[in-house]
């Protein structure tokens, strides 16, 4: 079930503002009746009609596109800085992130249409591994990042584990190579929990999400997910994963 205006937006009919505007106005009707509530949900076989006209949903779609860093995790801007969405100029459908990818942080992003998937897939019992390369500043002590792997406080409360492995230690340079794994989504989630151990994140990406990889592509490059991995997805999401 999603709500009504983000599933005519995800139509490619108009934006949501524009669908908020004309729900609003008693301009759309579900299953023949008016509606002009906001928060109303609507199922994949409820019939939405705009201006009197049956809604045509788009044939849902799915890449993934390898982030560059410096770009917003979003289809639009209001400081008119790059968006995930420029790199799929010839994209006819409305397609968006799920979830994000912070703007100095490169790496694997799934954009869909499809908003079940995209609910799915984020959800927070959903415990779909995300993996992730960190520079940080100094070389953590096994007992710092155990903190890490047990679960650490933060200013939004505890994280789930993770888990940490060491790849490589400069110490010249006094910079360590971190890799990452958590299933949790938060805000700078990753950046906030070396910052609360003492190792402030110099350099991030996101290098696997649950099964998928960032084999064969190059920054800003892009693919189209097969059908096979889009089950896949949806089976692991569902289902969980042995952590």
């Amino acid at each position: 079930m999603e709500r009504l205006q983000k599933v005519i937006a995800h139509s490619g009919l108009v934006s949501r503002r524009k669908a908020e505007e004309l729900i609003a106005e008693g301009k759309v009707k579900v299953n023949g009746k008016i509606v002009r509530e906001l928060g109303t949900k609507v199922g994949p076989n409820d019939k939405v009609e705009v201006n009197e006209v049956p809604l045509e949903k788009e044939a849902p779609v799915y890449y993934l596109l390898y982030k560059p860093r410096g770009v917003i995790s979003a289809v639009s801007d209001d400081k008119n800085r790059k968006v995930v969405t420029d790199f799929f100029p010839e994209i006819a459908e409305r397609i968006y992130p799920v979830g994000r990818l912070d703007y100095d942080t490169s790496g694997l992003l799934i954009l869909t249409n499809d908003g079940e998937f995209a609910n799915v897939l984020m959800h927070p019992k959903h415990e779909v591994d995300k993996v992730y390369v960190a520079k940080v500043k100094g070389i953590p002590l096994r007992e710092s990042l155990k903190k890490l792997d047990r679960g650490i406080k933060l200013e939004d409360g505890m994280t789930a584990p993770a888990r940490t492995r060491v790849i490589s230690v400069d110490k010249k340079k006094q910079t360590s190579i971190v890799e990452i794994t958590i299933h949790e989504g938060r805000n700078r989630q990753v950046r906030r929990m070396f910052e609360a151990i003492g190792h402030p994140v110099m350099k991030l990406k996101r290098e696997r999400y649950g099964f998928l990889t960032l084999q064969g592509l190059s920054v800003g490059d892009s693919r189209e997910l097969t059908p096979h991995e889009v089950k896949q997805l949806r089976a692991l999401a569902v289902t969980g994963q042995k952590r």
